[in-house]
């Protein structure tokens, strides 16, 4: 019997064996939270009694177009970590312990070893940030994308006690500022290296002098997860506030942790650049100002601190301390 769906471009059976082909994938993430499998309508997250007052925090992204790289070099898996670091990064930077993650992966023609290997990086990302993979939705739609393309959103939910609401309310003139490490470029600006990769005639497997691999593959490298170390910093109560730096670069996320009446005094020499930047910097001929608004050029991450605790939290998460918080108008000021 003909089946009229699959003329049209939509194969059922692929997104059946998807769902079985990712099961024992995503077995691995389960909380004891998790009541449910992955297969039904909606995903059955409980509580417990763990929390007195719980506030739960949720966040939602993609990962732009890192994903035309990915797709480009045939390598699928690492772009799934980067979903799930977008997403649990911005929830665990008010101390909120991420409990579960799901997805949305849409196709013009489902293949299924490509997605399940989406899904194997997913899966791997929630166990980095120790969330469970509870469900998703994979949507086939022909004649929605090029062949060979697809599109990736992700949605994460934490919880916090409401007494422990790390909001950045208690950062005042004097803290420290420490930073995290960053992997690389992460997962954002990537239509600003497309265009320098385009305008200097370079491809994925393009060597450029400041790297010793390819092009691609340090661009791929995965945003790294921070959830581990935020939580460590919450716990010992040294965290007043964090900045997960991702699109706007410093510039535009250190002052989305500050309350009114500071700034942030930054000094640029005090941690060091990974050579990606640099060689995206003379190959684009890209001025300073573009590359701070553009990328997170080393740090992924930026913690306040009182000024006394900064050796604690250096030697807890590890990280450098940055600079400093003055009192001013909400800006960032380098030095």
């Amino acid at each position: 019997m003909a089946d009229a769906y699959r003329e049209a471009g939509v194969d059922i059976d692929a997104g059946d064996a998807l769902v079985e082909r990712i099961k024992p994938i995503v077995k691995r993430t389960m909380r004891p939270e998790v009541l449910s499998g992955v297969g039904g309508f909606g995903a059955l997250v409980g509580l417990g009694g763990r929390y007195r007052d719980p506030i739960l925090v949720s966040g939602t992204d993609g990962v732009g177009t890192k994903l035309l790289v990915a797709q480009a070099m045939g390598q699928h898996t690492t772009i799934g970590i980067d979903l799930v670091a977008m997403c649990v990064n911005d929830i665990a930077v008010v101390g909120a312990e991420p409990l579960f993650f799901l997805d949305y992966f849409a196709t013009g023609k489902l293949h299924p070893h490509e997605a399940a290997s989406v899904v194997e990086g997913i899966a791997e990302g929630c166990v980095r940030a120790g969330c469970a993979l509870v469900g998703g939705e994979t949507a086939e739609m022909p004649g929605m994308y090029a062949p060979g393309h697809y599109d990736l959103a992700g949605f994460a939910v934490g919880v916090v006690e409401r007494a422990r609401l790390c909001d950045g309310a208690r950062i005042q003139p004097g803290d420290a500022l420490i930073g995290l490490p960053s992997s690389g470029v992460h997962s954002n600006g990537f239509s600003l290296v497309r265009h320098v990769m385009a305008g200097a005639g370079l491809d994925a497997a393009s060597m450029v002098p400041e790297l010793d691999r390819p092009l691609g593959a340090v661009l791929l490298e995965p945003t790294r997860i921070y959830v581990k170390e935020l939580l460590a910093l919450h716990a010992a109560d040294l965290m007043l506030g964090a900045a997960h730096i991702t699109g706007g670069g410093l510039p535009g996320n250190v002052p989305r942790m500050f309350p009114d009446g500071v700034h942030a005094r930054i000094s640029r020499s005090s941690w060091v650049e990974p050579p990606i930047f640099a060689a995206l910097r003379r190959l684009g001929g890209i001025d300073d100002a573009s590359m701070l608004r553009t990328f997170n050029l080393g740090l992924g991450m930026v913690i306040a601190v009182r000024p006394d605790r900064v050796a604690d939290a250096v030697a807890l998460v590890g990280g450098s301390q940055v600079g400093t918080v003055e009192a001013g108008d909400g800006e960032v000021v380098f030095e």
